[in-house]
C-alpha cells in the first residue's frame, strides 16, 4: 500500500494580525493565509482531513475577509482531481473551529472523526472561544450540519492501515493531528497546532512558536514535544508553501 497526501486550496483569508499566527511575534504586521483541505489516497477509500470554511459566514459572523473561487469549493476541487465526494468514507476534523469543519456535510457517506474532548468543548466553549466554534445565539454551527455522522474517539487512535490520529491538545482541548506512513516519509498533518512552517521551525528564542490562539499553553508545549518524538515531517495547516508542494509521498 502506497499512501499519498494531497493538499487542496479551499479559499484564502486576508489581513490577519501576525501575532494571531506567531505567538507574541510580528506586532504591527499582517498576513494572508490559505485554507487547506487534505486528502489521503492509496487506501481502500480517500480520507479527507479538514473541510474548510463556510465563506458565506466569513464577514457577517467572523468579521474576516475571505475569498474562494468556484474551483476552490471543496467538492469542485475534489472532482477536478478525480475524487468523488461520495466515495469518501472517513473525514477527520483536526478540531472543530469553523474554518476546518464547515463542509463535513458534503461527504454523505463518510463518518466524521473528532476527539471526544473537542466535541464536548465545541458544544459549550468558554466565552472567549465561542465565535471560533460558532457557539453563538440563534446560530447553528456549521459543523453541526453533519453532527449525526460524528464518531468521537479518545486519544491516539489507529484510523486505517498507515493512518493514525495523534491527540495534540493546546490550540483547542481536543486538537488532533493525522500521522501518515507514506512510501519514504512519515508525515504529520498537524492541524492548527502548527499554522506555518515558521511555528515548527522556531526562532533564536524557542525551538517552536505556538500559534496565537489556544486554550492551554502548557498542554500546547507538551503536544509540540510529542510531535518531536514522532520523528516525522510536519505539514502545517495554513502555509502557502504546502500548496506549492501540493503532494506529499
Amino acid at each position: 500500500m502506497s499512501l499519498t497526501i494531497r493538499a487542496f486550496s479551499v479559499g484564502r483569508v486576508f489581513g490577519l494580525p501576525k501575532p494571531s499566527f506567531t505567538y507574541l511575534r510580528g506586532w504591527g504586521d499582517t498576513m494572508d493565509l490559505p485554507l487547506i483541505m487534505f486528502v489521503i489516497e492509496g487506501g481502500d477509500a480517500p480520507v479527507v482531513v479538514d473541510t474548510g470554511a463556510d465563506l458565506s459566514r466569513a464577514w457577517d459572523t467572523h468579521r474576516i475577509k475571505m475569498e474562494q473561487t468556484v474551483e476552490e469549493r471543496p467538492e469542485v476541487a475534489l472532482r477536478s482531481a478525480g475524487i468523488d465526494p461520495d466515495d469518501v468514507r472517513l473525514v477527520v476534523n483536526t478540531h472543530l473551529h469553523w474554518d476546518h469543519s464547515s463542509n463535513n456535510h458534503l461527504f454523505p457517506n463518510a463518518r466524521v472523526v473528532v476527539q471526544q474532548r473537542e466535541l464536548d468543548f465545541a458544544r459549550q466553549p468558554v466565552p472567549w472561544h465561542c465565535r471560533q466554534f460558532e457557539a453563538l445565539p440563534d446560530m447553528d454551527a456549521a459543523w453541526q450540519r453533519a453532527e449525526d455522522k460524528i464518531v468521537p474517539v479518545d486519544g491516539d487512535t489507529e484510523l486505517a492501515p498507515g493512518i493514525s490520529l495523534v491527540a495534540l491538545p493546546g490550540h483547542t482541548p481536543g486538537s488532533q493531528g493525522v500521522l501518515v506512513e507514506a512510501d519514504t516519509t512519515r508525515y504529520l498533518i498537524a492541524g492548527d497546532c502548527v499554522y506555518l512552517y515558521d511555528n515548527w521551525e522556531g526562532d533564536a528564542e524557542a525551538d517552536h512558536i505556538p500559534v496565537g490562539l489556544f486554550t492551554d499553553l502548557v498542554a500546547y508545549h507538551e503536544s509540540l514535544l510529542k510531535i518531536e518524538a514522532l520523528d516525522c515531517e510536519v505539514i502545517p495547516s495554513h502555509d502557502f508553501r504546502v500548496l506549492e508542494r501540493s503532494i506529499f509521498k
